[in-house]
């Protein structure tokens, strides 16, 4: 294993322009912060300005100032690759911080997303309610998409390949945790924590087989799973994590940046509500008919044994 594929979350789950474009870059950039003493929080925190400021140039009709907002992105979703990377580098790995970049990628979409409903209301001559309604959709959509890509991905980690490298959360141990933190002692963390729960809450949501697949598996085995269910798992699975990376950032930001430059917003949002979504609703069937599929093959084990 090289050493940046040491800082991968796991390789089966990583898209073809993060093995070749942004985990390289990534990792320098972690060496350096690590050299320098700094943290992945920070990092998150300064993708995120950098995030909110390239989404404010989206909003200008102008090719130039489009370029710069792109590539501002581009460096903000740069270094949301390098907080993982650094995370895993120097073990400095937590809740509050996978919370934070969470959270950071919301922060930045809304800024997106308001300055090119802005655009389009000074741009076009539709009532600008329904481009309202239009956007709250997409944005709606986007967060259902990029959660349910997210929550598939760690639980083919979990299951297919290290369990110890997973952040896959139930919202019940999430639940617990908010109620055993003090708003009084720690008013940040109960606040971050009450928006994990809404993110949990919505992954598991659409989950419903797999929820019964998860807490099964881990009543039985717990972290030891079996290498017959890792096995399977990842031949059921591993062929639909191209599907979930439609879902995720890299191909939804080339669809904008295309629509954006071609001055076709609106363009962005119909693919975003309607393709995209329907590419959700097809793998998330599927993988619910896999996960059916492996409660029952779990049975047969049992059985046998």
């Amino acid at each position: 294993m090289s050493r940046i594929e040491s800082t991968y979350k796991a390789r089966d789950v990583e898209e073809t322009i993060d093995i070749y474009f942004y985990r390289p870059i990534g990792y320098w950039i972690a060496v350096a912060c690590r050299a320098l003493g700094i943290t992945p929080n920070v990092v998150t925190i300064v993708s995120i300005f950098i995030g909110v400021t390239g989404g404010h140039l989206l909003y200008y009709r102008d090719p130039v100032l489009n370029v710069w907002g792109i590539i501002l992105w581009v460096l903000a979703d740069t270094l949301d690759s390098v907080d993982g990377q650094l995370a895993r580098m120097t073990d400095h790995k937590s809740k509050f911080g996978r919370i934070l970049d969470g959270l950071g990628g919301n922060i930045i979409f809304l800024s997106i997303y308001s300055h090119l409903f802005a655009r389009m209301v000074v741009s076009t001559s539709v009532w600008w309610p329904f481009l309202f309604i239009f956007v709250i959709a997409s944005g709606i959509s986007h967060s259902i998409q990029s959660a349910l890509a997210d929550y598939y991905r760690n639980a083919y980690i979990k299951f297919a390949v290290d369990p110890a490298k997973s952040e896959l959360d139930g919202s019940d141990e999430v639940r617990a945790e908010l109620k055993a933190t003090s708003f009084r002692k720690h008013p940040i963390r109960k606040i971050m924590l009450r928006i994990y729960l809404n993110y949990t809450v919505e992954q598991e949501a659409f989950s419903k087989n797999f929820q019964t697949l998860r807490k099964r598996v881990d009543r039985e085995s717990g972290n030891a799973i079996p290498a017959w269910f890792a096995d399977r798992y990842r031949e059921l699975n591993k062929p639909l994590m191209k599907y979930y990376a439609i879902l995720t950032t890299n191909i939804r930001m080339i669809i904008m940046a295309v629509c954006v430059m071609l001055d076709a917003v609106p363009l962005y949002f119909f693919i975003e509500i309607i393709g995209i979504n329907l590419v959700m609703v097809l793998v998330t069937m599927v993988q619910e008919k896999r996960s059916a599929r492996l409660l029952e093959e779990i049975d047969r084990h049992l059985v046998v044994a």
